[in-house]
């Protein structure tokens, strides 16, 4: 039986694979600081689905992730942990760069030493491709469009590392597949737009999708009056629901000969892709209710449009999104009714 190691296993995307792993009554090890919001209650929720090892740990210390890569010897990692939120990362950018950047390079130096043979799987990010102001972009009355690449972003498009986040996530990006051409790692790295679904505890500055449904859903139960729309609300990003990226995961993981030292563009494609304004627009239909929100200046290096180009992914990996956005979006809204705090 494989081992599988999940670092930042408590977080959004960690939870739900360590989920299905557990319930599949798989070896699964869960490594997390806790430190993000939602955290703790996503290693409570995993307790209930069956057995698990937990490690709480810092991805920041070598030491904790030394000892317990040497003490498990994974066969597969999924390296999820990583610091998330734009905002944060212009507050405190060396924290940013200690989690995403040296937190990654533990786990490869630790990997090469003690498991060179294991796969390890990277959560990385579209900000590593810049914020795509030199390409034309048309602007309808709900969104941007970038009409130079109707298909989406591919993975050849030049690097531009915008941001705090953005350095740190592509530092962390470049390294995954260096150490695949240097030391022959097994290293395979996504390239995520915007991602949803159950378990994501969202904030103002990280899982909008989230957030814009758990901000309808109070405005309409009266708890809230106005929330804020960074921007005119145009912004474009293609959605993915978690249990498409669940299966990506282990797809990849899978099929590591055929995609190892690869990089993907991973998102919910053309067919899925949202504006802030078409999203809010579907919530007050499905709420039955006006939204009242307010705009504030746009945020800084915030892209106008990101859509993946996915298909390499459907290519090699023989994978595509099956849950459209207005299935997965009711989906997240039942969630958040369930668990509005």
């Amino acid at each position: 039986m494989l081992k599988y190691l999940i670092t930042g296993g408590c977080g959004f995307l960690g939870s739900n694979i360590a989920a299905h792993l557990i319930r599949s009554g798989e070896q699964v090890v869960v490594f997390d600081s806790l430190y993000r919001f939602g955290a703790a209650q996503n290693l409570m929720w995993l307790r209930t689905l069956g057995k698990f090892e937990f490690e709480h740990g810092d991805i920041r210390s070598a030491n904790d992730v030394e000892i317990m890569i040497s003490a498990y010897k994974p066969d597969i990692i999924f390296h999820l942990a990583g610091q998330v939120a734009m905002t944060t990362s212009l507050n405190n950018p060396r924290l940013d760069f200690e989690i995403n950047a040296m937190g990654s390079l533990n786990v490869l130096e630790s990997v090469r030493r003690n498991v060179p043979n294991a796969t390890v799987i990277y959560s990385s990010t579209n900000k590593v491709y810049g914020d795509f102001e030199l390409l034309p972009c048309r602007e309808t009355s709900t969104r941007y469009e970038l009409k130079s690449y109707p298909q989406g972003i591919p993975e050849t498009f030049p690097l531009d590392f915008h941001s705090p986040y953005g350095c740190s996530k592509g530092a962390a990006d470049q390294y995954m597949l260096d150490y695949h051409r240097m030391f022959g790692l097994n290293t395979v790295v996504f390239r995520h737009s915007s991602m949803y679904g159950g378990r994501q505890f969202s904030t103002y500055d990280q899982g909008w999708i989230g957030w814009f449904c758990s901000q309808a859903y109070r405005q309409r139960l009266g708890k809230d009056d106005k929330f804020t729309v960074s921007g005119n609300g145009k912004q474009v990003r293609d959605v993915l629901h978690a249990d498409d990226m669940v299966r990506l995961y282990l797809l990849a993981a899978d099929k590591i000969n055929d995609c190892r030292g690869q990089v993907f563009n991973i998102g919910g494609g053309v067919t899925n892709s949202l504006s802030i304004l078409e999203l809010l627009g579907f919530l007050e239909k499905e709420f039955e209710c006006k939204l009242s929100y307010t705009h504030i200046e746009v945020r800084a290096s915030d892209q106008k449009v990101f859509i993946a180009d996915i298909r390499k992914a459907q290519q090699l990996l023989k994978w595509s999104p099956d849950i459209k956005w207005k299935t997965g979006l009711r989906r997240m809204i039942s969630w958040v009714k369930e668990n509005d705090q």
